[in-house]
């Protein structure tokens, strides 16, 4: 079992005021990320949204754990009906007009493993596409 967390770092052509608003407003999320009724970038603020592939899909469970303005946020992961939870981190690094961001979502090993659906190499396929595809082409295509 690989209970290391699951990091992806990717710099994006955009600055950190930019993707921190991309990931924390809930009208930008909605345009790379899912669909969330109500997000607020405070500690103790839960939300769900649905979410999932292949016709299967999940309600995730979560709560915001940390926030430090313009550079992380953290919140926890987990499905309804279902054992484990994970943490989400969002971290950015200023690098000139770019911006370096680093996911961590840690705690997969917490999800049940004969459920094929949460097995880790669908996180990574899961999170390479939204970072490395839509949140890239929203935050660097958005003026």
């Amino acid at each position: 079992m690989n209970n290391e967390p699951y990091i992806q770092e990717i710099v994006l052509n955009a600055p950190a005021s930019r993707v921190w608003k991309a990931i924390t407003d809930k009208d930008d999320m909605k345009q790379w990320y899912f669909e969330l009724p109500e997000f607020n970038p405070k500690v103790g603020f839960e939300f769900s949204f649905e979410g999932g592939d292949k016709g299967k899909t999940y309600l995730h469970l979560c709560r915001v754990t940390e926030v430090e303005e313009g550079k992380k946020i953290a919140y926890t992961w987990k499905y309804d009906g279902y054992e484990g939870e994970s943490l989400v981190t969002w971290e950015l690094f200023e690098e000139g007009n770019r911006t370096r961001l680093k996911l961590t979502h840690a705690g997969l090993e917490t999800f049940p493993a004969d459920n094929p659906d949460l097995a880790r190499h669908n996180f990574v396929r899961g999170w390479t596409g939204i970072i490395g595809t839509s949140l890239k082409n929203f935050v660097e295509t958005k003026q």
